[in-house]
């Protein structure tokens, strides 16, 4: 039985470069949270002010979600 290091080596670094590959992917979804919550606290503020204008400010909040996803990813 031979243990080849060389082997065990190149597994490893492929290892932790799929590690910090998967943890790199991720940090974009920082920015879709951020995002998302700067659009529903948006409506929330206008609701507060005018709440007669529901209708029109639900339908622009959608349209920022749907925005912020679709440019996030």
């Amino acid at each position: 039985m031979t243990y080849n290091f060389k082997e065990e080596l190149v597994n490893s670094f492929l290892s932790i470069g799929k590690s910090i590959g998967a943890g790199l992917a991720t940090i974009g979804l920082a920015g879709a949270g951020v995002g998302v919550g700067v659009v529903f606290g948006s409506l929330v503020f206008g609701l507060s002010r005018n709440p007669a204008e529901e209708a029109r400010l639900f339908k622009y909040a959608m349209l920022g979600f749907a925005l912020t996803e679709a440019v996030d990813y």
